[in-house]
């Protein structure tokens, strides 16, 4: 029993911690409110299950034959950070829940396999509970982490659609757009060095 209370705890820190995918999400409930949000938390944690379940079954493997594919994932993440950074800081900023499309399930989806938070949750927590060698656990381990990476990720999207009583202005919420979209920036830039 306690390497399911293990797990569990290693899933919430890994999920409810500040990252691009849950910074994003803040910015798209403040904008969009909570249920418009879902969708992308949708793909988030689904594209995260799969990914966990990937690296259980050995894809890790594969990718360290391949020499350049953590620099591939370095610049294609970083890439995509900016794109979506860029998207938040561009977001116009609205008072009422705004009307165009929010990110929807795919981009959530991409962003995790981009994600390096996702790789190295993924990479540690398959090498911490041996998933490799047992598919029973690896099984419990996406399902434990599947149920509490949608909560937590569903709560930054509930955080974020309770700012926007707080964020009363559209100047109020340019700046918060663009402290979000910087940090993604910012880790977008990092990841390039």
């Amino acid at each position: 029993m306690s390497i399911i209370i293990a797990m569990c705890l290693f899933s919430f820190s890994m999920s409810i911690s500040p990252g691009p995918v849950n910074l994003t999400i803040l910015s798209l409930g403040i904008q969009y409110g909570f249920k418009r949000s879902l969708s992308f938390v949708s793909g988030a944690t689904f594209g995260f299950a799969l990914l966990l379940a990937a690296v259980g079954l050995g894809i890790a493997n594969l990718v360290e034959q391949v020499p350049f594919f953590h620099e591939l994932l370095r610049y294609i993440g970083a890439g995509y950070m900016i794109y979506v950074g860029c998207r938040m800081i561009t977001a116009r900023p609205e008072l009422q829940p705004a009307e165009g499309r929010p990110l929807r399930y795919r981009h959530g989806f991409l962003m995790q396999w981009l994600n390096p938070k996702a790789w190295i949750a993924c990479l540690s927590g398959a090498s911490a509970f041996g998933l490799n060698d047992s598919h029973a656990m690896l099984a419990v381990f996406v399902a434990i982490y599947f149920t509490i990476c949608y909560l937590s990720l569903a709560a930054w999207a509930l955080l974020g659609a309770r700012l926007q009583g707080l964020v009363t202005s559209a100047r109020g919420v340019r700046i918060l757009n663009c402290s979000t979209g910087s940090v993604l920036l910012i880790v977008a830039i990092y990841l390039l060095r």
